[in-house]
Formats: C-alpha cells, sequence, structure tokens
C-alpha cells in the first residue's frame, strides 16, 4: 500500500518480518611402508633404518611448512607488518556487531545507539509499516505502539485508522478486520535493498530505506492480483526508552530497475510462497 504523504498514510492500494566459516586441508601421500630389493636379495637392516629416519624426517617438515602455510594469514598477535598482508574485509562482510537484541510482537527490538543501529531500526520498522498485519486494527495498534514514541501514538493511531477504513480494505479485498475472502490470501511482503543515513546524532536519526516487494490478493477471482513494487521509505528516528523509536515516516515510489521478462507465477504458488518462506530481521 503507498504511504504517500508527510505522515506516509493513504494512497493506492496493494502497499501495507539467525547466523554469520571454512577450512583448508593439506593431503600428505607418504612412501610405502616396505621396500623390496631390486635383485631379490634380503633386506639390508641399516639401509632400512636409514630410509626410515629420512621418511620421518621428510614427514616432519612436510607438517610444519603445512602448518606455517595455513597461518599465514596472520592473527591477533601478529606483527603489524604480517596483519597488513591478510585479506581485507569486503563492504559486504560481517561487522561483528549484534544488530538486535530481543522481539517485541515478532518486531526486532533492542538496537546499538549509532548509525548502524539506527539503519537496522529503520529496515525492520519498513517492513513491518507495510505489512499486511498493519491493515487489521488489533495488529496495527501493536505495531504502533511498539515502533513510534509514545507522545506519537494517539495521533498515529487516529490517522492509520481513517487512512484504512472499510471502504479501502474493500477495494483491496478484504472485510473490517483486514481479513481475504475465503479461498483467497491477502499478500504484502517488503524486503529492504539498503539503507543510507542522511542525518544522526546520538539521539536522532533519519534513515532512507530502498524497498521493493509484493503486493496484492492471491486467488482465481481477484480484482487486485498480486504485483511487484519499487519504492523508498524515509524514517525520522529518535533514541528513546534504550531503543529507537519512529517520529515520522514518508514513502516516495522509487529507484526502480527495468521489469524482466518473466511468465508470472499463479495465483496458489504466490499464496504457498508467502505461506512457505519465513521473513528476516534486517540489518547493517
Amino acid at each position: 500500500m503507498s504511504l504517500g504523504d508527510d505522515h506516509g498514510y493513504g494512497g493506492e492500494p496493494g502497499r501495507t518480518s539467525d547466523g554469520f566459516g571454512g577450512s583448508g586441508q593439506t593431503r600428505t601421500r607418504l612412501p610405502g611402508s616396505t621396500d623390496t630389493d631390486v635383485y631379490g636379495g634380503a633386506r639390508r637392516t641399516g639401509r632400512s633404518s636409514s630410509r626410515s629416519l629420512i621418511t620421518v624426517v621428510g614427514v616432519v617438515v612436510l607438517l610444519i611448512a603445512a602448518i606455517a602455510f595455513a597461518n599465514q594469514g596472520g592473527s591477533a598477535d601478529s606483527p603489524p607488518e604480517a596483519a597488513g598482508k591478510a585479506p581485507k574485509a569486503q563492504p559486504t562482510a560481517p561487522s561483528g556487531v549484534r544488530p538486535v537484541k530481543g522481539n517485541a510482537g515478532g518486531i526486532p527490538t533492542g538496537y546499538a545507539q549509532d548509525e548502524q543501529g539506527a539503519q537496522s531500526a529503520a529496515a525492520n520498522y519498513a517492513v513491518a509499516l507495510v505489512s499486511a498485519e498493519i491493515l487489521k486494527p488489533d495488529p496495527r495498534r501493536a505495531i504502533v505502539r511498539q515502533l513510534f514514541v509514545a507522545a506519537k501514538v494517539p495521533e498515529l493511531e487516529s490517522k492509520l485508522d481513517q487512512a484504512y477504513d472499510e471502504t479501502f480494505l474493500d477495494k483491496l479485498g478484504l472485510d473490517a478486520n483486514g481479513n481475504a475472502a475465503p479461498g483467497m490470501t491477502y499478500v504484502s511482503r517488503t524486503a529492504p535493498v539498503g539503507t543510507k543515513v542522511t542525518k544522526y546524532n546520538d539521539t536522532s536519526a533519519t534513515v532512507e530505506v530502498w524497498c521493493t516487494g509484493v503486493f496484492g490478493t492471491a486467488g482465481v477471482s481477484s480484482t487486485n492480483p498480486v504485483t511487484n513494487d519499487w519504492f523508498t521509505m524515509t524514517l525520522q528516528l529518535r533514541w528513546t526508552d534504550a531503543d529507537w523509536k519512529v517520529e515520522n515516516f514518508s514513502q516516495k515510489d522509487g529507484p526502480a530497475p527495468v521489469n524482466a521478462d518473466r511468465t508470472a507465477s499463479s495465483a496458489d504458488e504466490i499464496a504457498k510462497a508467502v505461506e512457505q518462506y519465513g521473513g528476516f530481521t534486517y540489518a547493517r
């Protein structure tokens, strides 16, 4: 569903939630354990002992070389010159910072008080604000009270109740409680593609979340078929009660790529996909 005005309400129908290894092995093929004299004579004990000793020494040298090779990337205790030769982390590599500490009503909570925490919060809040649950009166109130600063809750509850009234829900093929008709499945699944901080200090942040998603009603007789969309949601966040909360949000279309030439899936396939594939906790 489109939430297009300054507060992110109203608009066109259809838009509406754990681990971050490798190994290497060096296989050493040893000589045979027996030696046969090429002339068929008896084994010479002295030469056999010398060869055994050479073999043992060779194996030890190979093992030492293998260990040195495996550890050449350096460690926390390596000197600066050795550590400098180690492969550098890529921009998308895990930072090691735990993005979220808890969960309330299916929405991740407990973000770090830094830019990374603000981006993680914004991404997860964008998912909640355009979910199918936001169309249902009781879940909507729980979402608003969880996401927004306390002073904004009464105003947001009133405006969203007006935006998602029975007339709006009827256009989507939903009843007054936001439920689809028997045999139909309402779909509203959002996936953040990226985040950007445009303003930040220790107590407030403005974060843009670029999203894509699928929205509509899946069913043979649906007049609002499931389609995909691209949009950017801007969230103004404030640090309060030891977490990031939303003060305001807005939404605009795009950026959108060129649509691929793919055959659309059936309504049944879409409905099953929504039921079978779970959502994610998003983190920067």
